[in-house]
């Protein structure tokens, strides 16, 4: 997801969360058994943990799902081996893309990468080939409603943010990766809630389709990449 087209891309994957509710928690509990495993089933002492949650959190995922699946990830422990894997490449007409994967079987996702950048007008590349041109920053989305720009602004600055911008209806919050949790807990414990909250790949510059097939080939892509049960995250340069 872009960073300029950020609220759009939360839309559109919320409608896809409603309708593909399954496919959603299967992410989820992969991420949430990871992080388990690598720093136990205690939030307070496990940060990604803590971001995994508040990740879910900001979907709209129950706070009694959310904890079944700690559980059943804490008894898990010997069980399924996931991997995080990152793929880059291209879309149509030169658009950046980064994938980034869960999975338990990194030849089975290797194919899948390839054929989904295959079909649609892409190429797959080698790793680091597209991902110089992104910067790694923690965004947390709030949405306007009820909310004054400047003090929300001041507030976000306080708690730790690099940036803040104003978008339709929502202020956009963006931080260095380390400082993210810090200032999303700082927010929270004022009382803000997130549309969207987790450390994210954005471009440093966009690129443009004005042909309509490449449009549609690239929107395919996207919604190909994000249906695929190992796929995690979906970042892109695109200027939709």
């Amino acid at each position: 997801m872009s960073g300029h087209s950020k609220w759009k891309n939360i839309a559109h994957k919320k409608e896809k969360t409603d309708a593909q509710r399954a496919r959603v928690f299967t992410k989820l509990s992969r991420e949430i058994i990871v992080a388990v495993r690598e720093g136990g089933p205690d939030p307070s002492a496990n940060a990604r943990l803590k971001d995994v949650i508040a990740k879910a959190r900001a979907g709209n995922v129950p706070l009694d799902n959310i904890k079944r699946l700690i559980e059943r990830a804490a008894g898990n422990a010997g069980g399924d081996n996931y991997e995080s894997i990152r793929y880059e490449g291209y879309g149509p007409g030169g658009v950046a893309v980064i994938v980034e994967t869960m999975t338990d079987n990194r030849n089975r996702t290797a194919s899948e990468m390839r054929h989904a950048f295959d079909k649609n007008g892409g190429n797959l590349g080698a790793a680091g080939c597209v991902s110089w041109s992104f910067d790694a920053r923690g965004v947390l989305v709030i949405d306007r409603e009820g909310r004054d720009e400047d003090e929300t602004m001041l507030e976000a600055l306080d708690a730790g943010a690099s940036d803040f911008t104003t978008q339709d209806e929502v202020f956009q919050v963006y931080t260095e990766p380390e400082e993210f949790s810090g200032a999303r807990n700082a927010l929270e414990n004022k009382g803000y809630s997130f549309l969207s909250a987790q450390v994210e790949m954005v471009p440093q510059t966009t690129v443009p389709l004005a042909a309509a097939e490449q449009q549609h080939l690239m929107q395919r892509l996207l919604d190909t990449l994000e249906d695929n049960d190992d796929v995690q995250n979906v970042w892109h340069n695109w200027e939709e």
